[in-house]
């Protein structure tokens, strides 16, 4: 078993100057868009949909219109996903270059 002396000894101390990467920062925001199960879900909805108003997806998950609501404009902040006002209603949609660009980036990991 090593101690943790062992195990300081393995690890190169020396201080490391990363450059600057903005790719992080957009990694950062697109997974923070979809680090909750019900953002996945309804991704995986729009993705299997042309397109989808609040009300079709809140009949699809168990929570209620304003947490589906919340849940929307984070995705909808990051660029995952669209909205475009169709009468009074707003049809969501999947914005598939973003996705693909998270796929991108999560791929370079």
């Amino acid at each position: 078993m090593s101690t943790g002396k062992q195990r300081q000894q393995k690890c190169d101390s020396r201080p490391v100057k990363l450059p600057v990467d903005e790719s992080a920062d957009v990694l950062a925001k697109l997974a923070w868009a979809v680090a909750h199960p019900a953002r996945v879900r309804i991704i995986r909805l729009l993705i299997n949909r042309e397109a989808c108003v609040c009300g079709e997806i809140v009949s699809e998950l168990p929570l209620a219109q304003s947490t589906v609501s919340q849940h929307l404009k984070i995705l909808k902040d990051s660029g995952l996903i669209q909205g475009e006002i169709d009468g009074p209603k707003v049809c969501y949609f999947i914005n598939r270059e973003k996705l693909a660009e998270l796929k991108g980036l999560i791929s370079d990991l």
